[in-house]
């Protein structure tokens, strides 16, 4: 398993990290197997480990906690904070008041007393930035945090806490986490060059499209969402039908260069100069074994070329997908005198 050093903190992480969100009552229940699948992506080279508080109402972060025992020096682990974990409005979001506290109750799942990288999971329009990144610099000098990061920010909210942080003497986030895979590459046009300014890692989700690019006939089959009506694959949606024509010629790709439409994915992910790590998120040890096997997959010039040509460069096929909501957009809050 290759590595890469983590926005300039001097870690050196794993190009597959293991995403963490299926284990636990949103995916895997079975403690004992998560744990299992845990120890199977250590054994094979990966050493970043990636959860969330709101995983699960903290389980993820237990199950990690029980696989890590006697393990946890040799791991970059990595958590978040922010998303809710109570109908409280002060057990959420950006304060000090909630930091705080949401710190001590990783670290408690988790069973350490530190964490390598502490993550936003959004951006609260609530907060000042100065109050998050005071807070968050109080944890780095306490030890309980070695670097700080933020997931699903938009560019211009990456700019202004690398702003404040900077004004203010504060920490500074060393890394983003954004969504990205060959039918999601809208963030080539400007976060990925932002983050890269800025000398950040850039850790990205969804390499498999919300199962788009599985690799399986039916992108549906086993997704947890397939019941549930979801958007993801409506297709009397003119964009979900242009995934699927995408999604076949991609596999027709995959085909003549003699790879796995997975491993293709997981490759072209990997081949962004400004990205750092690919998190893997499976549910079942057979999709860990199928993902860890194209670790040393690496994609040819002209097989590059091809994918520009079935999705150019920039392009997000459905827009749907995006989950970069602008937060004046997404929180009526913002919008509403109270």
């Amino acid at each position: 398993m290759k590595r890469r050093i983590l926005g300039g903190t001097g870690m050196s992480v794993s190009e597959f990290a293991l995403g963490t969100m299926m284990l636990g009552s949103m995916g895997n229940t079975d403690h004992d197997e998560s744990v299992g699948m845990i120890h199977a992506a250590l054994d094979a080279g990966i050493n970043f480990v990636d959860t969330a508080d709101v995983y699960s109402g903290g389980e993820s972060e237990v199950i990690v906690g029980k696989a890590l025992k006697g393990r946890r020096d040799d791991v970059v682990l990595a958590t978040k904070f922010s998303m809710p974990m109570g109908a409280d409005e002060n057990q959420r979001g950006g304060s000090r008041k909630w930091i705080m506290r949401a710190v001590e109750g990783s670290l408690q799942r988790l069973g350490t007393d530190y964490i390598d990288l502490y993550q936003m999971h959004r951006w609260d329009p609530l907060t000042d930035p100065d109050e998050t990144l005071s807070a968050l610099s109080d944890l780095v000098r306490a030890g309980k945090v070695r670097a700080i990061g933020s997931s699903l920010f938009h560019p211009e909210q990456i700019v202004e806490t690398q702003w404040v942080a900077e004004r203010r003497g504060h920490q500074r986030f060393r890394s983003e986490q954004p969504p990205y895979n060959i039918l999601l590459r809208g963030i080539e046009g400007s976060l990925l060059p932002t983050a890269r300014r800025y000398g950040m890692g850039v850790l990205t989700f969804g390499p498999l499209g919300s199962g788009w690019l599985s690799g399986r006939a039916d992108p549906t089959a086993g997704h947890r969402n397939a019941g549930a009506g979801t958007r993801l694959f409506d297709q009397s949606d003119p964009a979900n039908r242009a995934k699927a024509e995408a999604v076949r010629e991609l596999g027709k790709l995959a085909d003549d260069a003699g790879v796995k439409l997975t491993h293709l994915s997981l490759a072209f992910v990997l081949t962004h100069p400004a990205i750092t790590s690919v998190l893997i998120g499976p549910r079942t040890p057979g999709q860990l074994t199928d993902l860890l096997a194209g670790a040393e997959v690496e994609l040819s010039e002209e097989v590059l070329d091809r994918i520009d040509e079935i999705v150019p460069p920039g392009v997000d096929v459905n827009t749907n997908d995006i989950m970069f909501v602008p937060s004046a957009l997404g929180d009526k809050r913002s919008r509403r005198i109270r």
